[in-house]
């Protein structure tokens, strides 16, 4: 009997969200697909959506930051004895302030959420995924990750980190066939986040300046399924309107 195939996704959140999207768009691709965040209500509307469509999906309440709820989640991964093919580590936490008015709890709380966190998630996927020398890795990134700007210094950091971690895995386990992405998001994409923090700038940008969720899950996708001759190791994603 084949062995069934699955994705795990942590940084779930509301159902017009990143997280939530990817995990639909893998679950309509035939993946079961584990679902992590830090609300088990949200969780349960998204997974309540993937099996209403045929889906397969399992919920599983979890801090980023918690060695002990990156276990957890990846015990649970085991025990369906699935092939892990794509893990992707959506968890993203930004609080604007002056540098000078950063505190220490702050910076420390950033670095956790968009670095420790991925760091301890990449470690159970890749533990999984080099036992079958298969699987992409994902990390989802922002413009911040290339460049610091006031008043999100602390986030840039923090997102620069992400992206030193994810070269040097991709470097050091594609050779094992580990096929790691990391996806710097230019821009606001149309999701619930957005529309309820920047109402005026979602507003004011309109369809064609915003990312399409669905569009992000695409490409995600399409690079999942790359020839390894060709991989993408990391590439920017932005509106067509996006200035940079």
């Amino acid at each position: 009997m084949e062995q069934p195939c699955s994705a795990v996704i942590i940084g779930v959140g509301p159902e017009r969200g990143l997280g939530a999207t990817l995990a639909k768009h893998f679950a309509a691709k035939g993946l079961h697909v584990f679902i992590a965040g830090r609300s088990e209500e949200k969780l349960q509307t998204v997974a309540d959506s993937i099996m209403a469509s045929g889906g397969q999906a399992t919920s599983v309440v979890a801090d980023a930051t918690r060695e002990y709820d990156i276990d957890h989640l990846f015990d649970i991964v085991r025990y369906h004895d699935s092939d892990l093919r794509i893990a992707a580590y959506n968890v993203d936490s930004n609080i604007p302030a002056p540098i000078l008015e950063t505190e220490m709890e702050t910076f420390t709380h950033l670095w956790q959420q968009n670095c420790l966190g991925a760091f301890l998630f990449a470690k159970q996927a890749i533990e999984l995924m080099r036992a079958r020398q298969q699987g992409t890795l994902f990390f989802t990134g922002a413009s911040a990750s290339l460049r610091a700007k006031p008043p999100f210094t602390a986030f840039a950091s923090a997102k620069a980190a992400l992206r030193s971690l994810a070269q040097g895995l991709a470097r050091e386990f594609s050779p094992e066939g580990i096929h790691v992405v990391h996806a710097v998001i230019d821009g606001v994409i149309d999701g619930d986040r957005a529309a309820q923090q920047f109402p005026a700038l979602v507003k004011a940008r309109g369809k064609e300046g915003l990312l399409q969720l669905e569009a992000i899950a695409e490409t995600y996708w399409a690079i999942h399924n790359q020839h390894p001759s060709t991989w993408t190791h990391e590439l920017d994603l932005r509106p067509f309107k996006e200035p940079f």
